[in-house]
């Protein structure tokens, strides 16, 4: 096989765009990509990145509103990053979390259940979220078996949640477009609904009425499964797939009541929700409740290294205090040393700038700004909290129709995702439920960035509006 990049690096000489893009289209498999796209354009290669934007190879400029990938909390070209990692590779550059520890890793952990609900005391590290939650749903299953409740193994889950993609975690997954492909996944997960509220409001009085309902539908799905087989319910807080979904306080105190009265562990994921991306550093503080295990990643270390953490109750290590008991589970690089150097740094940001508290204060002025869009024929709703908010398109907003799939097509890929892009905004379309565009920008920017997004966000919308 030719090698023309390693002969140029080897040669001292440069590594040219065009030889970047013909070595990509040869050997990249890029993920959740649609390669045939780039039949006839060029593939994106991101060079460089600062604060809230990014460059590509031909120099052109984005903003960077969805964080990447709802990751880069804390922005961009941070140097204390980069500088802890290095400091931390030339110290100890990788250790296993097999029977030994690490400073980084002991000092992480303590950091995290500082922030976390107080029912949680032990952490477990992974290298990302999906990991996490599959961890989760196999800690839960050993735990019900060392205490004598054997047939506890089932778990139940949300309409359209994503929880990974890994056998374990995409089968916790409620989108079944996604799991198609890759059937039969691991049995005994069991969906229940989510709290669309958009969707629900002509049937309810209020959306705390609502929300008991869709609790309500918790309990029912457990009893239908029988008690003594139900293991955990995973929810996120604000659930990203399908646009955003929030719930009123009461949802979540009603789930808890349920989830202690069957015995079910409660599983906070917020893999996307942690770290201030709701305006506070958990979302189950926000909400007001408290989980038997709490599944955290991406903005740990603003995606700076790779890492992810589930943090547990007590009770659910004390089984394994005992005896010959083992935890059979774990990942070569879960816990990091590196990433978990990168972490405490990135923390520290967090505090010193009050990344959180930024957010906090600013999420009525974002919705605000947003919901200016509300003008528009094609926006049905704007909903989120924090810096975490979806739009839902819609054909009708007196009726609220939405797009069937194959305008659904024309609108996000055919056209809203590629304009917003060549605008210099790089967001989310998506249509894993109804369509919406996400935004989830990193902690750091203010109402002279809120209002830019909404610019650009108009004008692609009102062009998409006129393509029906």
């Amino acid at each position: 096989m030719a090698t023309p990049l390693l002969d140029a690096r080897k040669a001292g000489k440069e590594i040219t765009s065009a030889m970047l893009q013909k070595s990509a289209r040869e050997h990249m498999f890029m993920h959740f990509t649609r390669h045939s796209q780039f039949d006839k354009s060029d593939i994106p290669i991101i060079t460089r990145a600062e604060g809230h934007h990014f460059w590509d190879q031909n120099g052109k400029k984005y903003f960077d509103g969805i964080s990447s990938l709802f990751s880069v909390n804390a922005g961009h070209g941070r140097e204390r990053l980069a500088e802890a990692a290095a400091k931390q590779m030339k110290q100890l550059d990788y250790f296993p979390l097999w029977s030994n520890t690490h400073a980084p890793g002991i000092e992480l952990a303590e950091r995290l259940l500082s922030y976390a609900p107080k029912s949680l005391s032990r952490v477990f590290f992974t290298t990302g979220g999906g990991e996490a939650n599959e961890t989760a749903w196999k800690l839960a299953k050993q735990y019900f078996k060392l205490i004598g409740k054997p047939t506890k193994h089932k778990v139940l889950t949300r309409a359209v949640a994503y929880h990974g993609t890994s056998h374990g975690a995409l089968s916790l997954t409620g989108i079944p477009s996604m799991k198609k492909a890759y059937e039969p996944l691991v049995p005994s997960t069991f969906r229940v609904p989510n709290t669309n509220w958009y969707r629900a409001q002509d049937q309810f009085e209020t959306e705390e009425e609502f929300a008991i309902w869709a609790a309500d539908r918790v309990e029912e799905m457990i009893l239908f499964e029988d008690p003594d087989t139900v293991a955990a319910f995973f929810l996120e807080p604000v659930q990203n797939s399908g646009g955003c979904f929030t719930a009123p306080k009461i949802y979540f105190q009603k789930v808890r009541e349920i989830c202690d009265k069957y015995d079910v562990l409660l599983v906070a994921d917020e893999t996307i929700d942690g770290f201030g991306r709701v305006g506070t550093m958990f979302a189950s503080e926000l909400y007001d409740f408290e989980p038997d295990m709490l599944v955290c990643a991406k903005g740990m270390t603003s995606a700076y290294a790779p890492i992810g953490a589930l943090m547990i109750a007590e009770k659910l290590f004390e089984p394994f205090k005992k005896g010959t008991t083992l935890f059979s589970h774990g990942y070569t690089y879960g816990g990091h040393p590196v990433s978990c150097a990168v972490a405490l740094e990135n923390l520290d940001i967090f505090d010193e700038e009050d990344l959180v508290g930024n957010v906090a204060r600013n999420t009525a002025a974002f919705r605000k700004t947003l919901e200016k869009l509300k003008d528009l024929p094609i926006v049905g709703d704007v909903r989120g909290e924090g810096y975490f908010f979806a739009i839902e398109l819609v054909k009708d907003k007196a009726t609220k129709e939405t797009f069937n799939d194959a305008e659904s097509e024309k609108l996000l890929r055919g056209f809203l995702s590629t304009d917003l892009y060549d605008a210099g905004l790089y967001c989310r379309s998506d249509d894993r439920g109804d369509p919406v565009v996400q935004l989830a920008p990193p902690l750091t920017i203010g109402q002279s960035e809120f209002d830019e997004l909404e610019s650009t966000l108009r004008n692609s919308l009102d062009k998409a509006w006129k393509l029906f």
